[in-house]
């Protein structure tokens, strides 16, 4: 997801309906990118968050279950053999595959619901982390890899996407 460009056209349609259903449930394309632009600039990284909960001005995130610092590096690196390979797990001879099967295993139940501060601005929604297709292949929630992980400039590119006719 986030280098959208490299992504097929059908890909980038889905891409770009998906995320701005999202934006218009938090109020629109501005409010989400605002969003996002908040939570680049939180440190430590607002998935670490004690208490499972973003809030900003414009709105919050909450979460069931608090995530370890651990947890969010395996899938930081987990990400990249995502992009190689389209799939979130390593091959099972490799030497870390259990820990980031753990890894997911532990996030994978977590549900994630974004509000807006108004509810005339939407109703909000919700996901959760990963899309598993079967046993042995699992990948990132692509809102939750633009929410949390993506530049700015990327999501906006889908976004602002017009599909191809």
């Amino acid at each position: 997801m986030c280098d959208f460009n490299t992504l097929t056209d059908e890909a980038k349609k889905l891409h770009h309906e998906k995320l701005l259903q999202c934006a218009n449930s938090f109020g629109g394309k501005n409010f989400f990118l605002q969003l996002l632009e908040a939570i680049r600039e939180t440190k430590p990284h607002p998935l670490l968050a004690h208490n499972s909960e973003f809030s900003m001005s414009l709105g919050n995130i909450k979460w069931n279950k608090v995530i370890f610092n651990d947890k969010l590096q395996l899938i930081l690196k987990a990400r990249v053999n995502e992009r190689e390979q389209d799939n979130l797990l390593v091959n099972p001879d490799e030497k870390n595959y259990k820990k980031i099967l753990n890894a997911v295993k532990t996030i994978k139940p977590i549900v994630f619901h974004v509000n807006p501060l108004h509810k005339e601005d939407g109703s909000g929604f919700f996901f959760q982390p990963f899309d598993v297709i079967d046993n042995n292949t699992t990948k990132l929630n692509l809102v939750f890899d633009a929410l949390f992980f993506c530049s700015v400039d990327a999501v906006k590119k889908a976004l602002n996407y017009t599909p191809k006719v």
